[in-house]
C-alpha cells in the first residue's frame, strides 16, 4: 500500500539526517559506553540485543506525518528529585538512562523498584542541537507520554507542565532556545502512584498477583518538529459509510482571512476524492463514491494528504490514513448485536495488558510492539482489549494496518474509597486526552470506561455515590466517543447504561441475564489457563484460576472453552468474548506466549487447530 512505502521513505530519510546530525555536532550528553542494561529475571530477544545509539527509531506519529523530525530516544542524565524542588543548572547528574525506558526497568538502566511514594521524583537531562535549515520555523517538543506529573525546561526556562501519564503532549520550544550550539533539555517527573489519586492501571509499589511492578517517568519516544509559524495542529476524521463520505475538521494553531486547505484521499495511489475548505474548526463532508471498507477480513486504508495554505504559499503538508468503517448496535433475532459495516460480526477477542519484562510500558522496539498484534491475528483472534493501559500511536497503526478491533481501556485510577472531587474530575480529563490522541483510528470501536469496580468505589455502603459517579463519567465519555461504543462497566458494578452488558468470569465465560434487552451482551474476560514453561518465568507467586501441564492439554481445555462461547452465542445472544490473555505478565503464566515472547505455548498444528475453531465460532450466523 502507499502509505507503508511512504513510512519507508521516511525511516529512510530520517535515519540520513540523524546520521548527518551526529556527524555534525548532534549528540548524546553521556556517551553509550556510561549506560548498560539492568538485567530482569527474563528478557525479551529485542531487549538482549538492545543497541543505546538506535532506540525505537520509526516515526512516532503515523496518522499526522510530516517529512522532518529529530528522535531523541538514547542515552540521557538521570538524578533523583525531592518534592518541591526546582531547577538547578548545578545540578549534579549521578546516573545514565536509556530513554524512553521507564526508571524501574531494565533497559532503562536503571531498574530502581523500591522507591517509596515520596521519592518517586527524577530529574532528567540531555543536550541537542537545532540544524540550521530549522532557522525561521517553530520548533516543536512532543512527548509520547511521562507518568506521571512533568515540567520541562529549555535552557534553564520552563516552558510548560503536563500531568498524565498516557497522553502524548508537546511544547513550541522556539522562544527558549538560544544561538549557541548545544541546547539544554531538562525534564522533571513526580509520580504518586496509587496515593496521588490519578489513572494508574495495574502497576503497583507493591507488585503481586494481578498488580506489577509500577512505572515512572518518560516511557514514550521524544523528538523535536519543525513547523511553519501557522501549521495544522490537529484534525478529527470520521468515517460515514452510509452517506458515502468521510467527515473531516481540521485544526490549525491560528486562523486568519488569507488561509484555507486542499484535503486528497487517495486509494493505492490514486486521487479519488479532493476538497479545498476555508472554513476551518467546522466539519466538512468528503464525498466517496462507493467507498472500499476497512474490516478484519480486508483492513483497507485511504492515504490522506492535507496542505495548508496562507495566500499562494503552502505552510504545512500532512499526510495521513483512514479507514472506512461503522460500528453499531443494532437488533438480530430481536436481541441487540453489535454491527461492523451494517452487518453482525462476533468478536472473538483476547486480553492484552502490554507489559514487557525488560522494558515493562515500554516494548524494547517496534518490531516487538507489532508482534503481539501478529500472534493475535495469526491464532484466529479478530479484536484486542487493551487492559487499563494505553499504547504508543504505533501500537493502533499496527492495529489499523493489519485489521485488529481494539477495546480500548481507560486507566483506572486509585481503588481506595478516600475519594474527593479532583480524583473524579481528572480521571474524567485524563480519559478526554486519551480519547483525542486516539480519535481517528478506525481500529477502535469500543471505549471501555471502568473495570471491575477499579476507580468505580468499592465499597457497597456507598452504593449511591458509585452510581451517581459512574453514570456521570460514562456520560462524558459517551460525549467524545465519534461513533464508537461505549462499555461503561466492564465485569462488575453495571447501571443498565453504556452499550454493553458485559461479566467476567473465570475460568469458563458466562454472562448476566439481560432482561432490558437493549444492550449487547459480552464476556469481557474469561479463560486464564496456566501453563508453566520452565526458563521463561517471572518470579512471585501465581495466579491460578485453572492449570495444564502441556501444550496439548492447554489446546484441548481452550477449545472447550471455545465450545461454551459457541453455546452462548447461540442460546444467550452473546456478541462478543475476550480470553485472558495473549501474553504472561510477571507473576501470571496464563498467557498464550510467555512473558519473554520466545515461546508460543502452542505448536504449528495446534495453533492451526484452534485457529479452525475460532473462525467457525465467528462465522456462525
Amino acid at each position: 500500500m502507499m502509505f507503508d512505502s511512504i513510512l519507508l521513505k521516511y525511516s529512510m530519510m530520517n535515519r540520513l539526517v540523524f546520521s548527518f546530525l551526529l556527524i555534525s555536532g548532534f549528540a548524546f550528553s553521556v556517551c553509550s559506553q556510561d549506560w548498560k542494561p539492568a538485567k530482569a529475571a527474563i528478557m525479551t530477544t529485542w531487549g538482549e540485543n538492545m543497541d543505546p545509539a538506535h532506540v525505537l527509531e520509526e516515526y512516532p506519529r503515523p496518522q499526522m506525518r510530516r517529512n522532518d523530525w529529530i528522535n531523541l530516544n538514547g542515552i540521557w542524565e538521570l538524578t533523583h528529585g525531592t518534592h518541591g524542588d526546582t531547577y538547578n543548572e548545578k545540578r549534579v547528574f549521578d546516573k545514565s538512562i536509556l530513554v524512553p525506558f521507564p526508571v524501574e526497568s531494565a533497559l532503562s538502566g536503571i531498574m530502581e523498584v523500591d522507591a517509596k511514594n515520596d521519592d518517586k521524583n527524577y530529574w532528567y537531562r540531555r543536550t541537542f542541537t537545532v540544524p540550521k535549515n530549522y532557522e525561521g520555523k517553530e520548533v516543536l517538543l512532543h512527548l509520547g507520554a511521562v507518568d506521571w506529573l512533568c515540567e520541562v525546561y529549555v535552557n534553564g526556562k520552563m516552558v510548560g507542565t503536563h500531568e498524565g501519564g498516557y497522553d502524548a503532549f508537546s511544547f513550541n520550544i522556539t522562544p527558549y532556545l538560544q544561538k549557541t550550539i548545544q541546547q539544554e533539555l531538562v525534564i522533571k517527573v513526580f509520580d504518586s502512584q496509587w496515593a496521588g489519586g490519578q489513572p494508574h492501571g495495574k502497576q503497583s509499589l507493591n507488585p503481586n498477583g494481578i498488580w506489577y511492578t509500577p512505572v515512572t517517568g518518560i516511557w514514550q519516544t521524544v523528538w523535536l518538529e519543525p513547523v511553519a509559524k501557522t501549521h495544522l495542529s490537529d484534525f478529527l476524521i470520521v468515517p460515514d459509510i452510509d452517506n458515502e463520505q468521510m467527515k473531516i475538521t481540521l485544526m490549525p494553531n491560528t486562523l486568519s482571512d488569507d488561509m484555507n486547505a486542499v484535503v486528497r484521499v487517495l486509494a493505492d495511489g490514486k486521487e479519488v476524492a479532493k476538497m479545498k475548505v476555508s472554513s476551518f474548526g467546522k466539519e466538512q463532508q468528503i464525498p466517496l463514491k462507493n467507498p472500499r471498507l476497512w474490516s478484519p477480513e480486508s483492513p483497507f486504508l485511504y492515504d490522506v494528504e492535507i496542505e495548508l495554505q496562507k495566500g499562494d504559499e503552502t505552510v504545512d503538508i500532512v499526510k495521513s490514513y483512514a479507514g472506512m468503517r461503522k460500528i453499531a448496535l443494532e437488533r438480530k433475532d430481536g436481541k441487540p448485536c453489535i454491527y461492523l459495516n451494517n452487518k453482525p460480526l462476533f468478536q472473538y477477542g483476547v486480553l492484552d495488558q502490554g507489559w514487557w519484562p525488560d522494558g515493562l510500558y515500554t516494548a524494547p522496539s517496534d518490531e516487538a510492539l507489532e508482534y503481539d498484534i501478529k500472534m493475535v491475528k495469526e491464532m484466529g483472534f479478530n479484536m484486542i482489549r487493551k487492559h487499563v493501559k494505553v499504547e504508543p500511536a504505533r501500537w493502533y497503526y499496527h492495529c489499523d494496518k493489519l485489521g485488529i478491533l481494539v477495546w480500548q481501556d481507560i486507566p483506572n485510577a486509585t481503588t481506595n474509597t478516600q475519594r474527593n472531587d479532583w480524583v473524579e474530575t481528572n480521571f474524567v480529563r485524563e480519559a478526554h486526552n486519551i480519547m483525542n490522541c486516539l480519535k481517528n483510528n478506525p481500529s477502535i470501536i469500543t471505549w471501555v470506561v471502568f473495570n471491575e469496580g477499579w476507580g468505580q468505589y468499592d465499597r457497597k455502603d456507598i452504593e449511591d455515590k458509585r452510581e451517581a459517579y459512574t453514570r456521570m463519567a460514562v456520560k462524558k465519555v459517551q460525549e467524545k466517543s465519534n461513533g464508537r461504543l461505549v462499555n461503561a462497566a466492564s465485569g462488575w458494578f453495571d447501571y443498565e447504561i453504556g452499550d454493553m452488558i458485559d461479566k467476567h468470569h473465570y475460568p469458563l465465560p458466562a454472562v448476566y441475564d439481560n432482561p432490558v434487552n437493549q444492550r449487547a451482551v459480552v464476556c469481557g474476560e474469561y479463560g486464564g489457563i496456566n501453563l508453566k514453561i520452565d526458563n521463561h518465568i517471572w518470579a512471585g507467586s501465581e495466579v491460578n484460576y485453572t492449570t495444564v501441564n502441556s501444550t496439548e492439554d492447554l489446546k484441548r481445555l481452550f477449545i472447550g472453552y471455545a465450545g461454551k462461547v459457541e453455546e452462548l452465542k447461540k442460546e444467550e445472544g452473546l456478541c462478543a468474548a475476550v480470553y485472558t490473555q495473549i501474553t504472561d505478565v510477571e507473576s501470571e503464566i496464563n498467557g498464550l506466549i510467555t512473558y519473554d515472547r520466545k515461546v508460543v505455548k502452542w505448536n504449528p498444528d495446534q495453533l492451526m487447530e484452534v485457529r479452525k475453531v475460532l473462525e467457525s465460532i465467528k462465522n456462525i450466523k
